[in-house]
C-alpha cells in the first residue's frame, strides 16, 4: 500500500509503501514516555522505499531495553514524531508513526507489542464518555 504522510506544521513530507498487516500498537514504556500516551501505532515501511518529499527531520537515537538504538526522526518545528529507524544498517529500515499518515483509517493495528507494559485501562477505553468535540 503506497502511504503519504507530514508531520503537522507541514514542514516535512514524506511517501512510503507499507504492508498493512504490518500496522501494530506498542506498549513499552519508552513509546509511552516518548509519546506522551499509552501506546504508539506505527507500520513497518517495505525496505527501500521510504522517501523524504520535503524538510529534514531531527533524529534523536535511544537505545532499547534489548539493546538495540533506534532513531527517532521529528520535526524540527512542529515536534511531530514521524519515525524510528535503524541505526548503522543498510537498507534503513523505518516504522511509521501512522498518526502521520494521510491514509491512517485505513491502518488498523493487527498486532499489539510489549504489552507486559500496556497501561490496564487501555482495554477498556469504551467506558469513556465520546464527543464530537470539547
Amino acid at each position: 500500500m503506497h502511504v503519504t504522510g507530514h508531520c503537522h506544521c507541514g514542514a516535512i513530507r514524506f511517501e512510503a509503501d507499507v504492508d498493512p498487516a504490518s500496522a501494530r500498537a506498542c506498549h513499552c514504556t519508552d513509546c509511552q514516555i516518548l509519546g506522551g500516551t499509552a501506546f504508539t501505532t506505527n507500520v513497518v515501511v517495505n525496505t527501500g522505499t521510504f522517501k523524504l518529499l520535503s524538510g529534514a527531520p531531527a533524529t534523536y537515537i535511544k537505545t532499547a531495553e534489548s539493546g538495540n538504538k533506534r532513531a527517532h526522526g521529528f520535526c524540527p518545528t512542529c515536534a511531530t514524531r514521524l519515525y524510528s529507524a535503524s541505526v548503522n544498517k543498510e537498507p534503513t529500515d523505518y516504522a511509521l508513526r501512522i498518526g502521520t499518515l494521510d491514509q491512517r483509517a485505513d491502518l488498523p493495528p493487527k498486532r499489539e507489542i510489549w504489552c507486559r507494559s500496556a497501561l490496564p485501562w487501555t482495554k477498556d477505553v469504551d467506558g469513556a464518555v465520546r464527543s464530537g468535540k470539547q
